[in-house]
């Protein structure tokens, strides 16, 4: 069946009718309802700041090697790595045998230095009043003292190799000095030991409680970082948190790392937000320079330059405007708008 000319036309006629009412809506839709990332300017406080990488380590006296004074053979080892123990605690526990026959022997000798005292006083005596009767010399009671002052040196020195038989003794039972984790065991059980030039190393124990920061600052920044200096850090394990810190040393000694100088500064913190901090863990450091309070600021990715210049895309009245600003501070994240742009104001961000 032919198809009516005046019907193909009255069609086409509204297919350009509808088509150009689309490109005319298409055009009416306004900037700030296009399909861009736009923010409002807002005022808050800027930081100027420091950036650092630094390492958690144990401070002085947290980490300790813990070896024994004596040989023998090693007949108790009760810890193991990952264990927590108090101070006091028994770590290990070698042969006693030896050392208690030692101190048993040294209290007989004290024993016998004791009476043979006695006698001596006793003789001295004898002498003294056979002297008087004119029946004993000068001689006589001169070697009787004699013999009683020898005697009392030997009980001084019999008593010395007791007290030192009893710390061998003592030497026999290894506990810990500190409370912490233990971090090594570098013995086992049935081992014998020498300590006869170098104290051998059973266990080491980390307080986990006494961690600082050493952080690698550039030899650029060092000049602003003080004692005192308030900081913050992350670890990679936890980068939800912040841990507040604050500079309590300078070394004065350089250390060059891939040709670059840094100083290291040492961060103390207290608590660890419910966190468990381990020492060789890698900490991102800032340390805190200056703060502007209540400055405008946009995001670093709303600016960009043009014919040299600082402009930020703004919308006004309906219609996306290059405006001129003039920056101040800048940090990571955020920058200070000085002057160009107002408070509340819409900007486009990442502006092509």
């Amino acid at each position: 069946m032919p198809i009516n000319m005046k019907w193909l036309s009255l069609l086409a006629l509204g297919a350009i009718a509808v088509t150009a009412l689309y490109l005319w809506q298409d055009d009416a839709v306004t900037p700030a309802q296009a399909d861009i990332k736009t923010t409002k300017i807002s005022r808050e406080t800027l930081t100027r700041e420091v950036i650092a990488t630094g390492v958690i380590r144990p401070i002085v006296g947290a980490e300790i090697n813990i070896g024994s004074r004596v040989s023998g053979i090693v007949e108790d080892l009760p810890v193991k790595v990952g264990d927590t123990v108090e101070a006091g605690q028994l770590l290990a526990q070698i042969d006693s045998t030896p050392f208690e026959a030692l101190v048993a022997q040294a209290e007989a000798d004290v024993q016998v230095s004791r009476a043979e005292i006695a006698l001596a006083e006793s003789t001295v005596k004898r002498k003294q009043n056979l002297a008087a009767d004119g029946y004993s010399s000068e001689a006589d009671l001169d070697e009787a003292i004699r013999d009683l002052n020898v005697g009392r040196a030997r009980l001084a020195l019999n008593q010395a190799k007791l007290r030192s038989a009893n710390i061998n003794l003592g030497y026999s039972r290894i506990t810990a000095p500190i409370k912490g984790v233990i971090a090594d065991v570098t013995t086992r059980e049935g081992e014998t030991v020498a300590a006869n030039f170098v104290a051998p190393t059973f266990v080491s124990i980390v307080d986990l409680d006494r961690l600082e920061v050493q952080a690698y600052v550039d030899e650029t920044d060092i000049g602003r970082v003080f004692v005192g200096q308030k900081a913050r850090f992350k670890v990679d394990t936890y980068s939800d948190t912040d841990f507040e810190a604050t500079v309590t040393a300078i070394n004065p000694k350089a250390e060059l790392q891939n040709s670059v100088v840094n100083y290291i500064v040492v961060l103390d913190f207290e608590g660890q937000a419910g966190r468990v901090l381990r020492p060789e863990m890698t900490a991102h450091v800032r340390l805190r320079m200056e703060e502007r309070h209540n400055v405008l600021t946009v995001p670093r990715s709303a600016l960009r330059r043009q014919s040299g210049l600082p402009t930020v895309v703004v919308e006004r009245d309906g219609d996306w405007t290059e405006q001129p600003v003039r920056v101040g501070w800048r940090t990571d994240q955020r920058v200070e708008i000085v002057d160009g742009v107002r408070e509340g104001e819409v900007i486009q961000l990442n502006p092509s």
